[in-house]
């Protein structure tokens, strides 16, 4: 079965980009929660000092995700029983949160990679389990080709495939494709006759595959997360991911999607406030009313300052707890385990969504019209926040909570959720 989409026109006049090379060496692979914390500290000190200048020249940060998988850090939740650290997803949402607090496009770009290795270890056989988890380990990056314009609703699809025997053949058109331009692997979500979702995993250059690089989103620019056409793309059997399967029961696919989600916000609000700190105390001037001689004296700013940094404690906090949640769920998943996953996940996901647009708003009023400053590009925190929080409506996070909390209904099992 196919669609009735005809990419090679929509293809005409956009030129595909070619994808990266394969890692010559073997990744590091991480021995545990220490290490990898250590690991994405140092990383993030190195992500930093750049990341203002690729959001000013919208630049793909390859060299930088090339030395992100090559740490040992894209590998991080392979079980141990296929030669993977297993860290706690305590331990992976910290990961993330620090390294989006440096660049969270850099953080953005791993996140559906990490979704898609959580999704293989619940729903692929052993035998597969073996041949992508092997894939991981050396270094290989999943991108992403799930999302669709023009459907009536984001969890549907047009994209569909036809099955050849040893192999399906994968047709249609993706868009929010996050990780694709920067993959070696690009996991493509398409519909089987019977209308299920699977994971069709097809090599970056496979004939028939463009991606093209029209992202041209006001923030997170460096996630390149823009079309990818399909057209006839051939994709063994042995790379066809049954998706569906995680969401037929009580699963936590969503909800590790979702907590890698709510991991970039917490860095993006930790990265405006650090840097209203740091503008405050530097370069901010104090009000001619308040008698003081530094900004950072002011009592009404040290008092704003003071509710930021409760309200970003107040969300680690709870990805933190949403984490253990998500371990708890993944060792032992039934009704209950899974929706008070899903429901730390949505309250996480409602705090970490409002202290980075809090505290990427609040710095301008803190700082002061220099913040403004195209020079000091501090903007791109709040573009970043504004940008990023859109992926899914936290007004709905407060409904699945109440809805749980008034009516005992669990929360529903989707990609979102």
């Amino acid at each position: 079965m196919t669609i009735a989409v005809d990419v090679k026109s929509l293809a005409a006049g956009k030129a595909g980009v070619p994808g990266p090379a394969r890692p010559g060496e073997p990744a590091h692979v991480i021995r545990d929660d220490a290490e990898a914390i250590a690991v994405a500290t140092a990383l993030a000190a190195r992500f930093r000092e750049g990341a203002s200048q690729r959001d000013r020249d919208h630049a793909r940060p390859l060299p930088e995700v090339d030395a992100f998988s090559q740490s040992g850090l894209w590998s991080i939740n392979v079980p141990r029983s296929h030669g993977g650290p297993d860290v706690s997803y305590r331990t992976l949402a910290r990961v993330i949160a620090i390294v989006s607090a440096a660049d969270p496009s850099i953080g953005q770009i791993a996140q559906n990679h990490l979704g898609i290795v959580a999704a293989i270890r619940t729903v692929s056989d052993d035998a597969q389990q073996k041949l992508l988890f092997g894939e991981v380990l050396r270094g290989t990056r999943f991108g992403n080709a799930f999302s669709e314009r023009g459907t009536k609703r984001a969890a549907e699809f047009e994209t569909r495939f036809t099955d050849r025997g040893d192999h399906v053949v994968v047709r249609g058109q993706k868009f929010y494709s996050t990780g694709a331009l920067l993959a070696h692997l690009v996991p493509i979500v398409a519909l089987d006759e019977q209308g299920r979702a699977w994971y069709a995993i097809a090599p970056r250059d496979a004939p028939g595959l463009t991606v093209i690089d029209d992202w041209s989103s006001f923030g997170q620019r460096g996630t390149a997360s823009g079309t990818v056409l399909i057209d006839d793309v051939r994709v063994e059997k042995t790379h066809l991911v049954p998706a569906w399967k995680g969401y037929e029961g009580p699963r936590t696919d969503g909800a590790v999607f979702q907590i890698i989600q709510a991991a970039i916000d917490a860095g993006i609000g930790r990265a405006a406030l650090d840097d209203t700190i740091a503008f405050v105390r530097e370069k901010a001037r104090p009000w001619i009313d308040s008698g003081q001689e530094r900004a950072s004296d002011d009592p009404y700013t040290i008092q704003a300052i003071g509710d930021l940094t409760i309200r970003q404690h107040a969300a680690e906090a709870l990805l933190d707890r949403a984490g253990d949640a998500l371990d708890a769920a993944i060792a032992a998943p039934d009704p209950e385990s899974v929706a008070a996953a899903q429901l730390a996940v949505a309250e996480a996901k409602v705090l970490t969504t409002e202290i980075a647009l809090a505290a990427s708003n609040k710095l301008f009023e803190l700082a002061g019209t220099r913040s403004t400053l195209a020079a000091e590009n501090l903007d791109r925190h709040w573009r970043n926040a504004r940008t990023h929080t859109l992926h899914d409506p936290v007004r709905w996070k407060y409904a699945i909570v109440g809805n749980h909390a008034l009516n005992g209904v669990n929360p529903p099992f989707h990609a979102w959720s």
